[in-house]
């Protein structure tokens, strides 16, 4: 929200109260609180009728100082809150005559003490990071009607800083210049509004910043103040978190040390999902087709999904099967087991009134009510329906029960779709809740109701979601999907964009719809898309009103997505090992190229190509024209396809067929991959292949293996040392690996193995 006119003027009817000097302090060991007058006060009567901020620093956990700024202390506790892990690390305050500084690790918040103006200042070490100062932070009461209060902040950008983040968001993957409201709506990928909101940034000098409020937050970033990131809230207090890892990579890793680290997902889930599709029509002989076609084929399937019309019309949800359509669930979910199948079926948190369940969500009031009592309902989506209200301890385990006759029928996990169209005007909570704060909020709670169950009934390590809304927090609960994208190009690559976002924010597993879900794509960009998809975490083919089977597009169309879907299952030893990373550190699986590579500047706003885990970068094709253009960093890269190596730190356009695209290998790594190419559930330990890429004489690398369950079970380093390299295993026998020296020009070198 701007309140601004240029750069001096503040708007008509704005009467501002800004953070103008240092007054005083207190410090209980554990919280500085500061004073700041809204003028300069110069003797005691300049003390009256003057408004003040109160600022609060603390630190939930080393190198993270949260700031708390309150105008009036006195209003009701808005709830929720962003859910922090709390770690009351040793916090210092040091005071000279002209600063405070409050430290926390290496992180260090310096507030100027002298009269001529406020300014806080948050540092690495020595390094400034950012900082706030006079005509920053402040309280904005809009007079433009009722009165209304927000408080206000605004955080310096340095020359050459970049922002990114705040979700996954379709909108251009540097946010400098951009306005963005965290408020979750069901959009599709075209537009500035997202499903996915998260009131985190991060910055490519190595810092982030996390809004601690679930409401409303508006950002001007570089767009009202161009030298500043401002967000503003309509309350009477703002808190947020300078979260410090001094790099992109180890902020994001601090960032979900504070707000949870993503669960890691069943090694099965990484195979090829394939869908009913949306409003397609479906019985058990279509999608019996559909797996056959896939078999026939040769190609490798793990999960199969049933879309909205498992249930009947009308009536979603009532968690029971269509038994016009399939007489015989049990049966029908044992003969897909019985064929190494998983099975998903979809739901949301919504009760149309026809449904069975209605009643009985009416009576036992597990809804969502108006403030006089009434249930919300509408008929937008489902006739007359109500939404649960999960702060409702006993609606949550209702709601639980439901899911649980499926779990124990045969299905292995759930699509949690929807979750944004959350109301907020005249809604009471059974909890007493904000509704405002929990129109974000609403999904974390929807979506740790399912895995919860899932975990309980499935146990560690098998529970697994397709969710499509999320809040902070919500990387807890993977796997995320990008939403209802359109079957084009340019579709194509605001999903990667929207990924890339997201990725910033922790959320470690994530996947889209091959093929796009609105309208059919000629089969050139399917094809494109299934090496896309496949060269992600998670991998689906799902659609609005037509299959995503690759032979409803052309025989070709199975062929591309058959060696793909093949390449991912030889890939399981490296993409697995990486998921245990991203559940152990919060780094994603898939990741923006400057997170990789931090000190090469051309990284920092590439957003058609990334990282899958630290070893493999990816460009996908977006052109008819066969067209690529893409950028790889320093060192020597090996295609993984074709075997060329090519000189990095450069640019490079070259053309493609549908069976290959841009697919390097780092310089410096080494890339495991099994022989196993119909699975992803295997031993990865046994007959495996070492890909050790080019490596620079003196490198020592330390790699180790995992097995299906994400436990540790091998270790491998290999040293250079002039033309030799030295291949050192443990926990690996000899006779279940072998290895393969990418870079021809050391091909002639002496390996060693001990």
């Amino acid at each position: 929200m701007k309140f601004t006119d240029g750069y001096w003027v503040v708007k008509k009817g704005v009467e501002p109260l800004y953070a103008t000097e240092y007054f005083s302090h207190q410090f209980d060991g554990h919280t500085l609180t500061v004073f700041a007058p809204g003028k300069h006060v110069t003797d005691r009567g300049a003390c009256l009728n003057l408004g003040m901020l109160t600022v609060q620093l603390s630190s939930p956990m080393e190198d993270v100082i949260k700031v708390t700024i309150s105008h009036f202390d006195g209003t009701q506790e808005r709830f929720p809150y962003v859910m922090v892990k709390e770690e009351n690390p040793l916090v210092t305050v040091d005071e000279t005559e002209e600063t405070l500084i409050f430290s926390s690790g290496h992180t260090h918040a310096v507030i100027d003490k002298r009269a001529s103006a406020w300014k806080l200042s948050f540092y690495d070490g020595e390094r400034e990071l950012t900082h706030t100062g006079y005509r920053n932070m402040a309280y904005m009461l809009d007079t433009r009607g009722v009165d209304t209060g927000y408080v206000v902040e605004q955080l310096a950008i340095d020359v050459d800083e970049m922002i990114y983040g705040f979700g996954e968001r379709f909108t251009p993957y540097v946010k400098n210049g951009q306005t963005i409201d965290m408020w979750n709506e069901d959009g599709g990928t075209s537009s500035q509004i997202a499903y996915k909101n998260i009131p985190f940034y991060l910055t490519n000098k190595g810092y982030g910043v996390l809004v601690d409020n679930e409401g409303d937050i508006s950002y001007e970033v570089a767009s009202e103040k161009v030298e500043r990131v401002q967000f503003s809230v309509k309350e009477e207090k703002l808190s947020y978190y300078i979260i410090n890892g001094s790099t992109p990579k180890s902020t994001i890793q601090k960032y979900t040390d504070l707000t949870g680290k993503p669960t890691l997902p069943p090694a099965w889930s990484f195979g090829l999902w394939l869908s009913t599709s949306f409003t397609t029509e479906y019985d058990e002989n279509t999608t019996s087709k559909f797996i056959q076609g896939m078999k026939d084929r040769e190609i490798p399937l793990q999960v199969f999904h049933f879309d909205c019309y498992w249930m009947e019309a009308f009536e979603w949800c009532n968690f029971t099967w269509d038994k016009k359509t399939f007489p015989d669930p049990e049966e029908m979910l044992k003969r897909y087991h019985d064929k190494g199948l998983k099975i998903c079926v979809w739901i949301n948190p919504y009760i149309a009134q026809k449904s069975a369940l209605f009643k009985e969500g009416k009576e036992n009031g597990y809804f969502l009510k108006k403030v006089n009592g009434d249930i919300w309902q509408t008929d937008m989506w489902q006739a007359g329906m109500a939404i649960v209200d999960f702060t409702n301890p006993k609606a949550a385990e209702w709601y639980r029960n439901k899911l649980e006759v499926l779990l124990d029928m045969g299905v292995d996990c759930f699509k949690t779709d929807f979750g944004e169209r959350i109301p907020v005007k005249d809604i009471m909570y059974y909890n007493g809740a904000d509704p405002v704060k929990m129109h974000n909020y609403y999904t974390f709670l929807y979506n740790q109701t399912v895995f919860s169950l899932l975990k309980e009934k499935r146990g560690e390590g098998e529970a697994v979601l397709f969710a499509r809304s999320a809040t902070t927090g919500g990387q807890q609960f993977p796997v995320h999907w990008g939403g209802d994208c359109s079957a084009s190009f340019p579709s194509m690559a605001e999903t990667l964009r929207s990924g890339l976002s997201l990725a910033c924010c922790g959320f470690g597993f994530w996947s889209h719809d091959i093929g796009g879900f609105e309208n059919t794509a000629p089969a050139d960009i399917y094809k494109r898309w299934c090496a896309f998809g496949l060269l992600c975490s998670h991998s689906r083919l799902h659609g609005s009103t037509s299959y995503r089977v690759p032979w409803a597009f052309d025989e070709e169309a199975c062929t591309v997505l058959k060696q793909f879907a093949n390449l991912k299952c030889r890939l399981m030893p490296y993409l697995y090992r990486m998921a245990v990373e991203a559940h152990e550190t919060g780094t994603p699986v898939m990741r923006p190229m400057f997170v990789e590579f931090a000190d090469d500047r051309t990284c920092e706003v590439l957003d058609k190509q990334y990282m899958l885990g630290n070893s493999l970068l990816v460009a996908p094709v977006f052109k008819a024209s066969k067209e690529v253009e893409y950028y790889l960093p320093k060192g020597k890269w090996v295609h993984l396809l074709d075997g060329r190596t090519l000189n990095g730190e450069r640019w490079v356009k070259e053309t493609y067929d549908y069976f290959s695209l841009p697919l390097f290998v780092r310089p410096d790594s080494v890339l495991v991959v099994g022989t196993n190419d119909i699975d992803t559930v295997y031993d990865y330990t046994d007959q495996i292949i070492l890909y050790i890429s080019s490596l620079t004489d003196g490198i020592s690398l330390q790699e180790y293996l995992v097995d299906i369950h994400g436990n540790k079970c091998a270790e491998i380093r290999i040293d250079r040392r002039g033309k030799e390299i030295l291949i050192h295993t443990k926990n690996l026998e000899r006779k279940h690996w072998k290895y393969q020296l990418l870079d021809e020009s050391q091909k002639s070198f002496k390996v060693s193995i001990s």
